[in-house]
């Protein structure tokens, strides 16, 4: 019995030192030859995730995201300093084919929800072969200006970004519209709940635990005016995060719906006729707003505002003149209006932060397609008056 128990005891131990070996070399023979064999048993998994630049220029079932697995052998914590990578800027069109390289410098890391155990979500920057931001880096852009004025960071700079999104079935229809028709007109689908109100929550369910699960700033979920229409915030949080946490958030949007048959679009307008169009509504404040008295800066920045339009409108999404008709809760496109609890308006102020006199606006402008790095840098730029172009 003795004999029996030592001899399990030596094999439960072997087993378990194998276990935590990260990498372990094997030596067999095959064919006279000796081959070594390199086990990865515990390798991270990293997914490199970056955008090609190219939302809303596509057909609507396809998205700007893109991503690649890396197998770290010895984990990395998040937080922590990720390699840079390489990829084939030809097959994303960010490069020419005879010089294709281009490199994903790591800026952002969180734990991967789906995967779990070690493995990570790790958001990139884009670089040129010589180091440069690449064209279609809109981040670095925003880590200039705020490293060049730390008068815009002593403001502590906060958004909330409500992303709206559109699903779609592999039919092309939106997500639970009957066949060869449409449903119910608007006004039962706002916030609803029930079958015959509500469509795609398991995925809507599914996307909010993994963000919880991943550290992402996520403050909520709502069903929106279209049926099929959604809604997720993230924020508040400062300038980099708003667009790290929502890029490393569509990705998951995108990536969960390949389980569920389910694209997620965010054109602007992708129900013709009747319908709210698609937009991503930012929520913006700095100290002296969110202060006593902080109605004074509020004023001051939508009068900033009024005066760059034209270049916030042009870098508000595409497809957005679309969307700002001035039906369906926005403004017209070429007018610049702001108002308190006004969803009409380009600029609204709560009712809560006017009867107050302090908090913060809403930019009701930009379309579900924005750039969130564009947006944190355009509104900086136009209220503070400094850019990094």
């Amino acid at each position: 019995g003795s004999s029996s128990s030592s001899s399990s005891s030596s094999e439960t131990a072997a087993m378990a030192a194998r276990a935590h070996v990260s990498r372990k070399t094997v030596a067999a023979r095959r064919g006279g030859r000796r081959v070594m064999v390199i086990s990865n048993a515990l390798a991270q998994k990293a997914e490199y995730i970056w955008y090609d630049g190219n939302e809303g220029s596509k057909a609507t079932m396809f998205n700007e995201m893109r991503s690649k697995t890396k197998c770290i052998p010895n984990p990395i914590p998040v937080g922590g300093e990720f390699p840079e990578w390489s990829f084939d800027g030809s097959s994303t069109g960010q490069a020419e084919g005879d010089d294709s390289d281009c490199i994903l410098k790591p800026v952002f890391s969180c734990p991967d929800p789906i995967r779990g155990g070690d493995n990570v979500l790790v958001i990139c920057e884009v670089l040129n072969p010589d180091g440069t931001p690449h064209a279609t880096n809109t981040r670095s852009r925003l880590v200039k200006l705020l490293e060049e004025n730390p008068e815009i960071v002593a403001q502590e700079p906060l958004y909330g970004f409500e992303q709206e999104y559109t699903m779609i079935g592999k039919d092309g229809r939106v997500f639970g519209w009957p066949e060869g028709g449409y449903p119910a007109p608007q006004g039962d689908f706002y916030c609803g709940v029930g079958a015959e109100s509500v469509y795609g929550r398991p995925l809507v369910e599914a996307h909010l635990d993994a963000c919880i699960k991943a550290g992402l700033g996520i403050s909520g979920i709502n069903a929106e005016v279209m049926p099929g229409q959604w809604e997720f915030q993230i924020g508040p949080v400062g300038p980099l995060e708003v667009g790290d946490h929502t890029m490393a958030a569509r990705w998951l949007l995108h990536r969960l719906g390949e389980d569920m048959g389910i694209c997620s679009t965010f054109e602007p307008k992708p129900a013709k006729g009747d319908w709210n169009g698609t937009g991503a509504h930012t929520n913006f404040s700095t100290k002296d707003m969110r202060e006593p008295g902080g109605m004074k800066a509020i004023d001051a920045a939508i009068e900033a505002l009024s005066k760059t339009h034209a270049e916030h409108i042009a870098n508000y999404g595409t497809g957005n003149e679309e969307r700002l008709t001035g039906l369906h809760e926005t403004c017209d496109i070429d007018t610049f209006r702001a108002g308190v609890a006004d969803r009409g308006c380009s600029i609204r102020i709560p009712r809560p932060v006017a009867m107050k006199g302090y908090g913060y606006l809403e930019d009701r402008r930009p379309a579900a397609n924005v750039d969130p790095y564009v947006v944190a840098y355009l509104l900086l730029k136009s209220i503070f008056g400094k850019s990094a172009d």
